[in-house]
């Protein structure tokens, strides 16, 4: 049965990440994610139902649109499959390896996970970080706080915010992280402004939120480390000069969904390290 719901979520997965797909092509173009049904951009002509099966309809149409033999970017390939593989291993770990079963914390680590996929795709393709995922994306994460029993955004958690009521917990834990995470990379952007985007700051305040105090320190020095080593080793190897942005957003978004999985495990690994 395990399995079988596995696949399932795989299978959901893509579809969800179809969609995904979709809020990364229109979104920074001002569109409706809604309407028009969905189309091909080179010709604008309106895909059948066949031309929309998650991973299937990629591969058999050979990344081309069967309309305009225009090509298909690479990107909604692993979209639908990086969404479809995250939402089965999120089952696996939320529901099937633990000891005690966390479904609140399976659905809000998965609708998570997909906000900062589309963040993800959108700054990579276009540099961007929309205010209108992140402002709506903060506001939802106060209320999840809030109203949500999350026990992994209060696992690390100071002792004084555990000795509140389990709400002013969640929301201080919560609260205290957006406000440490937009300050950590306001200073960077204050004092070099053309190395961090004012849209990186606030999107560290949303991971703030999502992960909270402490743990937002696990996501952005994550992501400071792995853009470190990949952004030199693009220099290195001459794929990037000096002077070439290297949006940061991909990154923050990658080191906060390991950190919603693993932060807890990573910050006690790393505390003790100092007895």
């Amino acid at each position: 049965m395990d399995i079988a719901l596995i696949v399932v979520f795989i299978l959901l997965g893509t579809v969800v990440g179809s969609f995904l797909n979709v809020c990364i092509d229109r979104l920074p173009l001002g569109k409706s994610i809604v309407r028009p049904p969905s189309y091909c951009d080179a010709c604008q002509h309106r895909l059948a139902p066949i031309d929309l099966i998650p991973v299937f309809s990629y591969l058999w149409l050979r990344r081309r649109c069967r309309s305009c033999g225009a090509l298909i970017p690479w990107r909604v390939f692993w979209v639908e499959v990086g969404t479809g593989t995250l939402f089965g291993f999120l089952y696996w770990y939320y529901m099937v390896y633990p000891t005690t079963s966390e479904t609140v914390q399976l659905v809000v680590t998965a609708f998570y996970s997909c906000i900062f996929i589309v963040i993800l795709g959108i700054d990579l393709e276009h540099q961007l970080i929309l205010n209108r995922i992140v402002y709506p994306a903060v506001i939802v994460a106060l209320l999840l706080a809030i109203s949500l029993n999350q026990p992994d955004l209060v696992a690390s958690a100071p002792p004084a915010f555990l000795s509140l009521p389990d709400v002013a917990a969640r929301t201080v834990t919560g609260v205290t992280g957006g406000v440490t995470g937009f300050v950590l990379l306001l200073i960077p952007a204050l004092v070099f402004p053309a190395g961090m985007g004012f849209g990186d700051v606030k999107m560290a305040g949303l991971i703030g939120l999502v992960v909270g105090f402490p743990l937002v320190f696990v996501a952005i020095l994550g992501a400071i480390v792995v853009g470190g080593l990949v952004g030199g080793t693009l220099l290195l190897l001459k794929i990037k000069g000096r002077k070439d942005a290297i949006p940061f957003g991909p990154y923050l978004s990658l080191a906060t969904i390991v950190t919603l999985l693993f932060g807890n495990n990573i910050l006690s690994w790393y505390l003790g390290l100092f007895p």
